[in-house]
């Protein structure tokens, strides 16, 4: 740094800077001895600390090692140096400044993994405004309440989200990354702003850094503070579990505006001074593998769903991963074995929060158990609750706040000074081993008790994923007519042409040879896709149980039928004339298709058919020049038409008037359509959206 040094790191280098790094040196240091670093482990206490300013900055100067690489394609990539970002941050932090962006005021950032969206964040946190990441799927409703809600008074977000945030009372500034409509600054006029950004006073270590909205599998998401040492030095743990060092490279699965990708694709990789590979955007699973070798990728952490999406494709490539990692659910022990098997790696579990950091994991010096997550992480003590109010070897899953560990979000945080018997109830069950290991059972509201035993969903599941036709399972509770609840299985079949009572009969005795008679499944339904929260988590309550028979325990077993509607005498027909005329689409009623992931098209549902299996439907869309549609999986077949225009495919295939494609089942694509087109779209099933 040339220029008035003294100034520049007076509030940069500070004695909390060399705090922070003892802590993470220590774990550093016993990184494979897990009982050391617990015992020894003590979290920095920081009355004042800005991350991005006394621990970012500090590791950046001078530092031309890689902080975000960012894969063009499986052959090249972009690479931006540490000491790279610390500056175009600085600037973007004074420009943002320039604009009245205060300290404590709130910033949404929508923006997808591109350069800015670090580079916003960094320089968010170097002010002291509050940033409330949000995903770039989010449709109008969720733009409405994410601003209401988060008091949001500036946005940065992509140019082809601007339509979302219209002009308000309390939002002072918009800024768009891409072209900006009018009454919108243009994020590239930061580039002509020079830094450095110098800070006029110290950041208070308990203000209001980050909001996250929770992914909201049960009810209304809910919006979660984190300060600047609850996420930046809370994320200590996250960064224990994963086992990161200095120089790695890091790759890490979750769409920005997740609490997850703060974790991982932010905090964790950088508190250890790694490198982070970002995949591009709508990059599909089964690619993951060639890009992770060619860009020499030492550490992997991704969802459960995307693991399971990964494994037809594990021998296209032979990434020399050190570390690989799994957290959301748990990862069944089918897919931990097929990920040994290929790349000589064991997956280990990792269990946190929004509300918190990393709480529980299997870490680099355990040694992984199939369907168990891990021992608690340094710096929490974990108990685990009974219905009783008492602690016990089961029950709910309750952070200790006796010490005050700084990594839970202060409105966890009852009132008061620290005293013995505090807790932070995670709403999740659990059971503990005798030498500490923790199994997660499931959500307090998704565990049930069928004849006075407890199930737990997860257990069911991860039996059920097991099995070959198999690709993914739910299990939740079935009411009987005697008022009693038993477990019922909503299946994801590998291959839905399969879907039969036999198979249905097959699956409830595979479970029952392999769980206790109380915890067994006494009935399955098939789905063509499981429903989930854009962060790939299940949504349980969307969930459609059928209805039981009258003895529903002898009958379990018995297939659901379901009939068709009598064939009508008369003749009820739809025509749609014209459509390889401009006209003729023209007199389409058009409507604007608005769905997370999707801009720039409009729809017209020529017919929807409900089936026990899903629905089948077929629709004209029109595609605007440089719209694009969402990245999804296919459940069954595609068939798509082209009328006008031209088409691309996200593997490079292009379409024209006159062309038919069809999609096969677990087909997974993104189309766009650079000049703009028209399409008939015919679908024997529902997608599902692929997590980026």
């Amino acid at each position: 740094m040339t220029g008035p040094d003294e100034a520049y790191w007076r509030l940069r280098r500070t004695r909390a800077h060399q705090r922070f790094r003892a802590a993470r040196d220590l774990l550093l240091r016993h990184r494979t001895d897990y009982d050391r670093a617990y015992e020894e482990f003590r979290w920095p206490r920081l009355p004042y600390f800005n991350w991005a300013l006394e621990w970012f900055d500090v590791i950046a100067a001078g530092n031309d090692a890689p902080a975000l690489v960012l894969p063009t394609n499986e052959e090249s990539a972009d690479e931006i140096g540490f000491a790279d970002l610390a500056a175009r941050s600085d600037a973007v932090a004074c420009w943002l400044t320039h604009l009245g962006v205060r300290r404590g005021e709130r910033v949404l950032v929508a923006l997808g993994p591109r350069p800015q969206l670090w580079e916003t964040i960094l320089a968010c946190l170097k002010t002291g405004a509050v940033v409330i990441p949000v995903n770039v799927t989010l449709g109008p409703a969720d733009a409405r309440d994410r601003v209401a809600r988060g008091a949001v008074r500036h946005v940065v977000c992509e140019s082809d989200l601007t339509r979302l945030f219209p002009p308000g009372p309390g939002l002072r500034t918009r800024i768009a990354v891409g072209a900006p409509p009018p009454g919108w600054h243009d994020y590239r006029d930061s580039l002509a702003v020079a830094g450095p950004y110098l800070p006029t006073e110290p950041t208070l270590a308990d203000a209001t850094a980050f909001c996250y909205f929770t992914s909201g599998t049960t009810s209304l998401p809910k919006l979660v503070a984190h300060t600047h040492v609850s996420y930046p030095v809370g994320h200590l743990s996250g960064m224990y579990w994963s086992g990161l060092m200095p120089g790695d490279r890091h790759l890490n699965v979750s769409a920005p505006g997740w609490a997850k990708h703060a974790w991982s694709s932010f905090f964790v990789p950088w508190n250890a001074e790694a490198s982070i590979v970002v995949p591009p955007s709508g990059c599909p699973p089964t690619r993951l593998p060639r890009l992770m070798a060619r860009h020499r990728v030492t550490t992997l952490c991704a969802s459960p769903s995307t693991w399971r999406a990964m494994l037809p494709a594990l021998d296209t490539g032979s990434p020399a991963l050190r570390e690989a990692l799994s957290a959301g659910e748990p990862l069944d022990e089918r897919v931990a074995a097929a990920v040994r098997a290929a790349w000589g790696v064991r997956v280990r579990d990792g269990y946190g929060q929004t509300e918190t950091t990393g709480l529980v994991g299997t870490t680099p010096g355990l040694r992984p158990r199939p369907g168990w997550l891990g021992r608690p992480l340094p710096g929490y003590h974990i108990r685990l609750r009974g219905s009783d109010g008492g602690t016990a070897g089961q029950g709910e899953v309750c952070v200790d706040l006796t010490d005050d560990p700084v990594g839970v979000a202060p409105g966890c945080v009852p009132p008061g000074p620290a005293t013995p018997g505090r807790e932070y109830r995670t709403g999740d069950l659990a059971e503990r081993s005798p030498d500490g290991w923790i199994r997660i059972l499931g959500r307090r509201d998704d565990v049930f008790k069928s004849f006075g035993h407890r199930v737990s969903p997860y257990e069911l599941e991860a039996v059920l994923r097991a099995h070959p036709e198999v690709a993914d399972a739910a299990v939740v509770p079935r009411r009987l007519p005697d008022e009693e609840t038993v477990a019922h299985a909503v299946v994801e079949l590998a291959r839905p042409a399969r879907a039969t009572a036999e198979l249905e009969r097959a699956l409830v005795a595979y479970v029952a040879g392999r769980m206790p008679p109380e915890a067994r499944v006494h009935s399955v339904s098939f789905s063509r896709g499981l429903p989930r929260t854009a962060s790939g988590k299940v949504r349980r309550s969307d969930l459609r149980v059928p209805r039981a028979e009258p003895s529903p325990v002898e009958r379990s077993d018995m297939p659901e039928t379901t009939s068709r509607p009598p064939v009508p005498q008369s003749r009820d027909v739809t025509v749609l004339r014209g459509l390889m005329t401009p006209d003729g689409r023209d007199a389409v009623p058009w409507q604007e298709w608005i769905q997370p992931g999707r801009a720039g098209a409009e729809i017209h549902h020529v017919y929807r058919c409900d089936g026990p299996a899903g629905a089948a439907t077929a629709f004209l869309v029109r595609f605007r020049p440089g719209a694009h549609g969402d990245l999804h999986e296919h459940l069954d077949y595609e068939l798509m038409f082209v009328i006008d225009g031209e088409l691309h495919n996200d593997n490079g295939d292009s379409y024209r008037p006159g062309d038919v494609i069809v999609e096969k089942p677990h087909s997974v694509h993104r189309v766009d359509s650079r000049e703009g087109c028209t399409l008939l779209v015919v679908r024997q099933g529902p997608t599902r959206p692929v997590d980026q």
